[in-house]
């Protein structure tokens, strides 16, 4: 058996974050189900441009493989009957809502406790639920700006600046995703279940570490640095070669005596230079760098690396995405996988970097919206021919609607946190 295929998480998420966080345990085995509500055609990620058609995305499919579909409207007595049933025979529901949200729609641990009192209730949400900014939708954009992040990346002399990817949202899906198997450890031991109140904005001041750190305990002031350099490591930033950028680093005084070797000073590893410590480079950074930067423009990323690779100094290019796809030990990794989908064919994907135990996980693409009707509402929830159409009359599964643009997100499901 894969590590998790005896756990049923019911997932009430769309677009990036909470999709993320559910993701790899689905690739660990986990059965997920994916709740789309039908009136706004599903999950908003499925309408993702610029590669889709109709309600199939590129960006949806990086998101959702391996994981299971039912159209189902929460908003109805019908379609509640038919969550509350599932609950039963689950183990944990996962949600990624604004933080007001997960009460008002009846899905935390005390609104769901009386149908199976080891339920597990992980919310995700943009501030938590509680707090004064717990009403408000968590986006990355404004998550970056809000927790410090933006005034921390960029040139000294440049604008504030996000992340290249969306780090507070896939921080939170990897945050929801340990606090989750935590909570369900824990239910599983005592027979209880629990609320798991994760929050995109404590994901994001969390990972402030150590500068916040040194600002609470020694006022420190968190400055930009030019070209990426470490805020204390002195050499550990990127360098202009005669054709390219690379980096390195000199996190051990041993880099820094090889370092200087290669570079032809190796006088500079000596006490009386200036630049045989830790302190001391830090201290005579300004005059030790643009010697650094004269010398690394003297020849090409290749022939250095190679000089620094044969020194064992922490060094590496600095790709491109398709450098990076085409990196060697990329695909030694196995980090570049398959799935065959009905629109797209051949899909390539990148694995999920949780490594359990030594059987690779296997890739299904992702569902198609309501694809696991039948697998679901018979199979797990176990109704007959006549529930279900009592059901569906009821508007427990909505109608359908013709394959059309992105649609607007309802108030009550606003997504928490946009991935783009």
């Amino acid at each position: 058996m894969r590590p998790l295929e005896d756990v049923r998480i019911i997932a009430v998420e769309q677009y990036g974050a909470g999709p993320f966080g559910s993701v790899h345990l689905a690739d660990l085995g986990a059965e997920v189900i994916k709740i789309e509500e039908p009136r706004s055609g599903g999950d908003v990620g499925r309408y993702v441009p610029p590669y889709g058609e109709g309600e199939d995305s590129l960006f949806f499919e990086t998101f959702n493989r391996n994981k299971r579909s039912l159209s189902l409207d929460l908003s109805t007595d019908a379609g509640r009957q038919v969550f509350e049933d599932l609950v039963k025979v689950s183990d944990v529901v996962y949600s990624n809502l604004r933080g007001d949200v997960p009460r008002k729609i009846g899905i935390t641990y005390d609104d769901l406790k009386h149908l199976n009192p080891a339920i597990v209730c992980c919310s995700l949400t943009g501030f938590g639920m509680t707090g004064p900014r717990s009403k408000e939708p968590g986006y990355d954009y404004v998550l970056q700006g809000l927790a410090g992040w933006m005034d921390l990346t960029g040139e000294p002399d440049g604008p504030p600046t996000k992340s290249g990817l969306s780090l507070v949202d896939y921080s939170g899906g990897f945050v929801a995703a340990i606090s989750l198997l935590a909570g369900l450890h824990a239910a599983r031991r005592d027979g209880v279940g629990m609320d798991c109140d994760v929050s995109l904005y404590d994901t994001a001041i969390g990972l402030l570490t150590y500068p916040a750190v040194w600002h609470l305990n020694a006022g420190f002031t968190p400055e930009r640095t030019r070209h990426s350099a470490h805020p204390s490591l002195v050499p550990f930033q990127a360098f202009e070669a005669s054709d390219g950028w690379f980096i390195v680093g000199c996190a051990k005084e041993k880099f820094w005596t090889r370092l200087a070797s290669v570079v032809g000073r190796p006088e500079w590893a000596e006490p009386e230079s200036g630049f045989g410590s830790f302190a001391d480079r830090r201290r005579n950074k300004d005059t030790l760098i643009p010697l650094l930067e004269e010398i690394f423009r003297q020849r090409t990323v290749d022939a250095w690396l190679e000089q620094l690779y044969a020194a064992s100094i922490p060094c590496g290019p600095i790709n491109d995405v398709e450098q990076a796809m085409q990196e060697e030990h990329t695909k030694a990794r196995g980090l570049r996988v398959t799935t065959e989908h009905p629109r797209f064919g051949t899909v390539e994907q990148i694995a999920s970097p949780v490594r359990v135990g030594s059987e690779p996980p296997e890739y299904r693409r992702a569902p198609r919206r309501n694809e696991d009707f039948d697998l679901v509402v018979r199979e797990i929830a176990g109704y007959d021919d006549a529930t279900v159409e009592r059901l569906r009359a009821g508007g427990a599964f909505g109608d359908a609607p013709a394959e059309r643009g992105a649609p607007a997100a309802s108030a009550d499901t606003e997504p928490e946190a946009a991935s783009r």
